[in-house]
Order: C-alpha cells, then sequence, then structure tokens
C-alpha cells in the first residue's frame, strides 16, 4: 500500500506491511481520550528533598554515634594511660583523679571520701570498656 492512500484515522504498519491498530498499547480511534505526559516534576522534587532529609537525618545520627566513640575512647585512653597499681574487677566502678603535676590515677576511693581533684567515675563493663557515670 502506498502511504497516500490511507487517511489519518487508519493505523497501518509500512514495515510489516498491515494494519495493526489492535496490537497498540494505546487507544488508535479518533474519538478516544487525548494522551497526556503526567507532570512528574512534583514528584521528582518531593523524592528529592524526602532523599535529602533521610540523608541529614541519618548523617546527624552518625556524626552524634562518633561524638560519642570518640569521647568514650578518650575516656579510655585516659584511664588505660592513669596510674594505677591494681587489677580493677569488671562490674566495678571507679574514680579518676588529677594531681598537682598533671598525672592521673585511678582509685577505689569516692570523690565525697576524699579531697583529690575528681575528673569523674567509671563504671568497667564486661567487654573492658570504661563507661562514664554521670
Amino acid at each position: 500500500m502506498e502511504k497516500k492512500k490511507i487517511p489519518d484515522n487508519v493505523v497501518f504498519n509500512f514495515e510489516k506491511q498491515q494494519y495493526d491498530a489492535a496490537l497498540k498499547a494505546y487507544s488508535t480511534s479518533v474519538g478516544a481520550p487525548k494522551i497526556t505526559i503526567s507532570d512528574t516534576a512534583d514528584w521528582k522534587n518531593r523524592g528529592v528533598n524526602n532523599l535529602n532529609n533521610r540523608v541529614q537525618a541519618k548523617y546527624s545520627e552518625l556524626k552524634n554515634e562518633y561524638e560519642k566513640m570518640m569521647t568514650q575512647f578518650e575516656y579510655n585512653r585516659l584511664i588505660y594511660e592513669s596510674r594505677f597499681s591494681f587489677e580493677p574487677i569488671i562490674g566495678k566502678t571507679y574514680h579518676l583523679y588529677k594531681r598537682e603535676n598533671g598525672e592521673t590515677f585511678l582509685s577505689i576511693i569516692a570523690p565525697e571520701e576524699c579531697n583529690f581533684s575528681s575528673m569523674g567515675s567509671f563504671y568497667l563493663n564486661a567487654e573492658q570498656i570504661w563507661e562514664k557515670i554521670d
């Protein structure tokens, strides 16, 4: 068939040389509703905004967790570098003090029972990690 002789409202596939209106995924009749392309800009903007909020929230959580971990690391480093002449027992609370010369030491004596310069009280957990007691 020649292209010129077929009306506009007839769906003819020139490559296959056949009428294929019934095979199309969309309506091909003149009375069919208009095919409109959805505006996805709002959807995309909401998606980007949601992603940004989730990433920011996760970043804040990770940052806070990192800061807690570094604080715990510094306390543990400070305690393990301090002087003590006993073996700390897991599950017990100990107290860290600072001498006038800057040297730190660990003691079983509570701050209210002495006049040393207290740096805090610490609990030795089952993993042998010191946890500061507030």
